[in-house]
């Protein structure tokens, strides 16, 4: 869906003309460049379309000595600034002088750095105006073929400037302004027309990314999602239109505008940007629906500059499988087999992790083999350590198994606590012989398994009902939504005057029908049911309806926080099926 019309631009899009921006130049000479040194001079200049409207002057007595070679350099001696005022009394002046402004200085960081020291040493809070660094301006402006360095001497010797840098401070800020308005000429060339584009060019946006921020102009002020697209040619030469990056924002205009700026910085987005052609956007009715939209548009299109549109699939359940026999095993998706599964994991290596911290509470097989009862095997190594119950030589009947593969599947649909407090005497042990590196291995096993129950349970509670109708309450009105089997169907907003529940029972006439999934897993992508699972548990959404049961086993996840404390208590381990 492509935006709707234009907008009329606002003032905020237009920009402030250069032309009608007041700039003070100022200029500084210190007793040194160091964090300690002190003020000697200020001089500064008020211009505006191109006339000096003022000028601001003063010694200053750094409470100092002046050191020789800096006397030589500027031709400021002790004598002359020893009955000059103190910064104390210069410096509101200076900002009042300077009020309303744009401070531009040559190689500004030096200069305004002074400023702020100054400012903070007496308790003058810095305004933070809008600042121009000529060096900086003039680095994107000149070619290294016309001018060896941007010394503010070698600009003034370039543009012919009447006044000539002799570094006093107003003799300086008076070239500064006639280099100034040089290279203000030199950049209108470029494009340059407002003071945003002038501090976008300081800080070192190409013209050509700058030039495709009229591109956000015609997007809304709305909340939504926003796709960068580009006519490229694809495995077979065709040219044809490609996603390359998908984004959501509460204001999509103002969002996209932000790629065109210095305030992005991914060297990915700015290669974004330069690649594509255009911007489209869809404006959501809820901040919600647009997050569901990002990611759906994600999935579908998998764009090249989005990072987690890479390898979406990259993830894996822990299985305890449906045989005689009963074992783990990692897998890449769920199936409707009768297994009991927990996840998903981001990385293989959580879920190996969790399945060690099974293994350490419950002896079950760890071999793969197909067994037999009526042909008894031969034991493994773990079978011998006591780390396996042994089914395979038939050291355990298969209902004495079958009996404690349920107690795992009690403890992966219902109770936490049998794996977390199996580890007691282990991690007391380790602790008190100072084993730290390896008490830390197991509690991040157990982690690793706290946070797959929790993540399991959430997604299955969800999953699990046909229907949930929430509202919330915001400032534009009551947002609705309309879930099933964990995945967004509806989103709606009720304004002011309008009454919810109506609302509501339109949304959930007009929304999606959604097909009952595998059980454990919601009608959505992972990332989209956690989604609307974080929105649900939000503080103030209210349940207008329900079909189903939300809920959650009493012992069915702990919190992190909470972990070690159930690793180390001193009850022992709940009996299977508790809670």
């Amino acid at each position: 869906m492509r935006s709707p019309a234009p907008l009329q631009p606002s003032f905020d899009d237009l920009g402030h003309p250069l032309a009608t921006t007041v700039f003070v130049v100022v200029d500084l000479e210190t007793t040194g460049s160091g964090p300690q040194a002190s003020i000697t001079e200020i001089g500064a200049v008020r211009v505006c379309g191109g006339e000096v409207t003022g000028e601001f002057q003063t010694l200053v007595n750094p409470a100092e000595a002046i050191p020789p070679l800096i006397s030589v350099l500027t031709g400021i001696t002790n004598a002359m600034v020893v009955g000059a005022p103190r910064v104390a009394e210069v410096l509101p002046s200076f900002w009042e002088f300077a009020r309303g402004a744009v401070l531009v200085a040559h190689n500004a960081a030096f200069d305004m750095g002074f400023l702020k020291r100054a400012g903070a040493a007496l308790d003058t809070p810095w305004s933070n105006p809008p600042v121009v660094d000529t060096v900086a301006l003039a680095r994107g402006v000149l070619m290294r073929d016309e001018v060896p360095n941007v010394k503010l001497a070698t600009l003034a010797h370039h543009f012919r400037t009447p006044v000539e840098p002799n570094h006093r401070a107003l003799t300086d800020a008076r070239a500064t302004v006639h280099v100034l308005h040089a290279l203000l000429e030199r950049v209108g060339n470029l494009g340059v027309a407002t003071m945003e584009d002038l501090l976008e060019f300081t800080r070192g946006v190409s013209p050509e990314r700058r030039a495709k921020r009229t591109w956000a102009s015609d997007l809304p002020a709305a909340p939504g999602v926003y796709t960068f697209v580009a006519d490229l040619p694809d495995r077979d030469g065709v040219v044809r239109r490609q996603v390359l990056y998908v984004g959501k924002s509460v204001n999509i205009r103002s969002r996209v505008r932000s790629y065109f700026t210095a305030a992005e910085k991914r060297p990915r987005m700015e290669e974004m940007v330069r690649v594509s052609t255009g911007v489209e956007a869809t404006v959501c009715r809820t901040p919600l629906e647009a997050e569901v939209l990002e990611l759906r548009l994600i999935a579908a299109h998998a764009p090249r500059y989005n990072r987690r549109s890479k390898f979406p699939e990259r993830q894996h359940w822990l299985k305890l499988t449906r045989e005689p026999y009963p074992r783990f095993s990692i897998v890449r998706k769920v199936a409707d087999d009768g297994g009991t599964y927990l996840g998903p994991f981001g990385r293989r290596q959580g879920a190996e992790e969790a399945m060690f911290a099974l293994h350490d509470a419950f002896a079950l097989r760890q071999c793969t083999e197909r067994l037999s009862e009526r042909r008894p095997g031969t034991p493994c190594a773990l079978g011998e350590m006591g780390r396996c119950v042994s089914p395979c030589d038939g050291t355990v009947s298969r209902a004495e198994y079958t009996e404690l593969s349920d107690r795992v599947r009690v403890v992966l649909d219902a109770d936490v606590r049998p794996v977390l407090t199996s580890q007691r005497e282990r991690l007391a042990h380790l602790i008190a012989a100072e084993r730290f590196e390896d008490a830390g291995r197991v509690t991040a096993r157990l982690g690793s398994f706290v946070r797959a129950a929790t993540r399991t349970r959430r997604l299955a509670a969800l999953a699990g009902c046909p229907q949930i109708v929430a509202a919330c309450r915001t400032d534009v009105g009551w947002e609705i939504h309309v879930i099933r089997f964990g995945r967004l169907a509806a989103a709606a907003v009720a304004r002011p005057g309008e009454v919810p529940q109506a609302v509501a029972r339109d949304a959930v006439t007009a929304a999606e029908r959604v097909e009952r999934p595998v059980p454990g897993l919601p009608a959505a992508t992972i990332e989209e049911a956690e989604r609307v699972a974080a929105w649900l548990e939000r503080p103030g959404v209210r349940l207008l309806e329900i079909e189903g049961e939300w809920s959650w086993p009493l012992h069915g996840s702990i919190a992190l926080d909470d972990l070690p404390r159930h690793a180390l208590a001193a009850a022992s381990p709940a009996p299977a099926g508790s809670g």
